[in-house]
């Protein structure tokens, strides 16, 4: 019965792979998965916009759990507090990202010290690294030569982007001290100035396009 499902969840990542579809990530342990309610609309219509894209603005949401996560090439996941994967979600997620898939996780501030040991449950022989700012996600289409950009400030500590590599290959994006996301949200939420927001969602968008590029 394993062995099915397994069968079963790379068919369908074969069928889809090649989409350009975006999900959110619904996730248990009572931390807010639906922060920045306009923000992913936002980004796709950046990307649609600028870079080509044509991602469908009717965005799915998905658990970790659910062989569903396999329709699509990148799951956003964001948020302030408590997660907790289960062992069913951890198996889904790890089969999902080893076969292909991408996760960005934006720290919405606070999420730090309940992602990590997710993370380190998901990916126990793996390490958590920051990516230089020579990494083909900060070049990819715009160009950002100090690396992940501050939108927000919080404890003022620098912004980070941490990865997760797979046979040298860029798999999870974790983006913290930097609250992309809130970028991305409507100009009205928190009066950023245009450029921050500009910055934001160019970035953004270069995540898109690194993880479609990848996909093909």
């Amino acid at each position: 019965m394993k062995n099915k499902k397994f069968i079963f969840c790379f068919f369908l990542f074969a069928l889809k792979i090649y989409s350009q579809d975006f999900a959110i990530l619904k996730y248990e342990g009572g931390g807010d998965w639906y922060s920045n309610p306009t923000s992913i609309n936002n980004l796709i219509l950046f990307c649609n916009n600028q870079i080509n894209t044509k991602i469908s603005p009717d965005v799915k949401v998905v658990e970790p759990d659910d062989p569903e996560i396999f329709e699509y090439p990148i799951v956003f996941m964001t948020g302030h507090g408590n997660v907790i994967f289960s062992n069913k979600s951890i198996k889904n997620l790890r089969t999902y990202l080893l076969g292909g898939g991408f996760l960005h996780i934006d720290d919405n501030y606070g999420m730090k010290p309940y992602i990590l040991p997710q993370l380190k449950k998901l990916f126990p022989n793996k390490e958590l690294k920051e990516l230089p700012i020579n990494h083909l996600v900060f070049n990819i289409y715009f160009k950002f030569p100090k690396g992940l950009p501050k939108i927000h400030e919080h404890d003022g500590l620098a912004p980070k982007a941490m990865g997760i590599f797979h046979k040298k290959e860029l798999i999870l994006l974790y983006t913290y001290e930097s609250d992309l996301s809130d970028g991305w949200e409507d100009p009205e939420i928190h009066n950023d100035p245009k450029h921050i927001r500009e910055k934001a969602l160019k970035m953004g968008a270069n995540i898109i396009k690194y993880v479609f590029e990848k996909s093909k």
